[in-house]
């Protein structure tokens, strides 16, 4: 693994995410040869690991820094407090 496929690296992967979007695309349309597909197919696979490894690394990182290993849904935006601030 090379300094820019590191999990920390957030432009590898959007950069990686987007190829696996444009080439899950180009299967969609089913204008490849069997070949072709097979071999984007592969790499689609590659690109989802790595992803997935991102991912998990990142984590990972999340649970190391709010130490007590509690659970935090990142996706749910904390109420604002009574005085309208977070």
């Amino acid at each position: 693994m090379t300094t820019g496929d590191t999990p920390d690296n957030p432009a590898e992967f959007e950069k990686d995410l987007e190829a696996l979007e444009a080439l899950v695309a180009r299967m969609e349309q089913g204008e490849l040869s069997l070949e072709t597909s097979l071999e984007e197919f592969e790499r689609g696979i590659a690109l989802t690991r790595r992803c997935q490894k991102a991912l998990t690394a990142a984590e990972q990182k999340v649970r190391r820094l709010t130490e007590d290993g509690t659970e935090i849904d990142l996706d749910t935006p904390e109420p604002a407090g009574p005085d309208g601030e977070d």
